[in-house]
């Protein structure tokens, strides 16, 4: 298994490979194109009668999920593969976003630091992402979302596993429908492999827990995530096979693993720490935010890409620092739930990223364009270079964030898949048929 990540050509081949080498129960073949052109693959495995899908790079910049596709097709295609996976078919998509994959292929071959992978970071706008619905009325979905829409309306599959990476926290698994057995499966992995699991992450954080470190996923009356975030699980593609009985696990193994996401002990202050994070993310998207203004003038047309997520970053730090602020957090209704050292840690994370990853997509577009540079430009990116090597030294270290090799990222989520498998086929509720 490699030591490092793969770029989506190199999945591709390695896919193509293995194909060939088992042209009696393997299939790989185009499933539609991304918005560039790109196409969309899908690795089938077995000849079973009932259907387990896979999706691998559905966010641009987590690259673990098509290195674990593979892992899994190709212990699937041995022959002495154990008897249950033999009744199921087993389809891998090898890269949902590939655009967006190729913008983040600068900083897969490392080295593995904070300051070269936000410098390299790159993930598309919320409208951008393939596994999204759009939210406003009479919109279409994207190239890449009908492409998953169609596989999920073809093979109705009873579980659906959609592979996610984290950059910085720990592992955890949000579920459709419950598992029972998922949380104790999955503590065993991370404990072997020394991966720290969430008990508090900042995607889950209001969502109810059957288990340590696996959520459940709220319905449309239920509250999903923070006022200011646009996200909305009811609306995603995660949601549309449930009226085949299909479970949706979406499974997140971290870059870097960082231990106070598995600590539910007392805070000693939570009002300080809030407080803390709040100003500090409230000042440093305020920065950011005027760095973007004095070069946006000049800035050239091929930077759209690269702008939409920067502005829409810009437009929820405000937000959520007015969420995160000690007065709107402890209050006794409608705040957040109790605030015990694990999740103010995933605050912490989260506030910290957000600048991280603002700063260095607005460094990238001061860099890709080829009009003449100006001495604001200049000005600007010596700013941005500083702003950024301080902000990435000072998350790595408050964080006390560890490397995790790419082969334990992978074999992580190739057992939880894979536990996932056994329990959706145990407990599967019946069929449902959609009108």
């Amino acid at each position: 298994m490699p030591g490092r990540y793969l770029t989506v050509d190199e999945l591709t081949s390695r896919a193509r490979g293995l194909a060939a080498a088992h042209p009696d129960r393997a299939v790989l073949r185009r499933i539609g194109y991304s918005r560039a052109g790109e196409p969309i693959r899908l690795l089938s495995i077995g000849r079973g009668s009932r259907h387990a899908l896979v999706v691998a790079g559905p966010h641009a910049n987590e690259p673990v999920g098509g290195m674990t596709a593979l892992r899994l097709a190709r212990y699937l295609a041995r022959p002495d593969r154990p008897g249950r996976a033999m009744d199921t078919t087993w389809h891998f998509v090898l890269c949902l976003d590939p655009d967006g994959a190729r913008r983040n292929e600068r900083w897969l071959k490392g080295p593995m630091t904070f300051a070269q992978h936000y410098r390299h970071f790159f993930r598309p706008g919320f409208a951008e992402q393939p596994e999204w619905l759009p939210t406003e009325p009479g919109t279409e979905p994207m190239p890449e979302t009908r492409a998953l829409l169609g596989l999920q309306d073809e093979l109705r599959p009873y579980l659906q596993c959609s592979l996610h990476g984290v950059d910085v926290g720990g592992s955890f698994v949000q579920l459709t429908r419950r598992l029972p057995g998922l949380p104790e499966r999955l503590g065993r992995s991370a404990a072997d492999l020394r991966i720290p699991v969430e008990l508090g992450p900042y995607d889950a954080f209001f969502w109810p827990s059957p288990g340590p470190g696996v959520y459940d996923m709220p319905r449309p009356q239920e509250t999903d995530q923070f006022h200011s975030l646009p996200a909305a699980t009811a609306t995603s593609t995660w949601f549309h096979p449930h009226g085949y009985g299909t479970v949706t696990a979406v499974i997140e193994a971290p870059m870097w693993g960082v231990e106070e996401v598995g600590d539910t002990s007392a805070h000693p202050d939570p009002p300080g720490a809030l407080e803390i994070i709040s100003q500090a993310l409230r000042q440093d998207a305020l920065f950011l935010a005027g760095l973007l203004e004095r070069v946006r003038p000049g800035l050239p047309g091929t930077v759209g890409p690269l702008l939409a997520p920067v502005e829409e970053y810009l437009a929820i730090c405000g937000g959520l620092a007015d969420e995160w602020a000690p007065e709107a957090a402890l209050r006794e209704q409608g705040g957040l739930p109790p605030l015990n050292r694990a999740r103010i840690m995933a605050l912490r994370i989260a506030a910290r990223r957000l600048v991280v990853r603002t700063a260095g997509l607005l460094h990238q577009m001061l860099v890709a364009g080829d009009d003449p540079e100006g001495a604001e430009v200049t000005d600007v990116r010596a700013s941005l270079d500083l702003f950024l090597t301080r902000r990435c030294d000072a998350f790595e270290a408050d964080c006390r964030a560890r490397w995790i090799p790419v082969h334990d990222q992978v074999e992580h989520q190739f057992r939880i898949v894979l536990a996932a498998s056994e329990l959706a086929a145990r407990f599967r509720e019946p069929r449902a048929v959609r009108a």
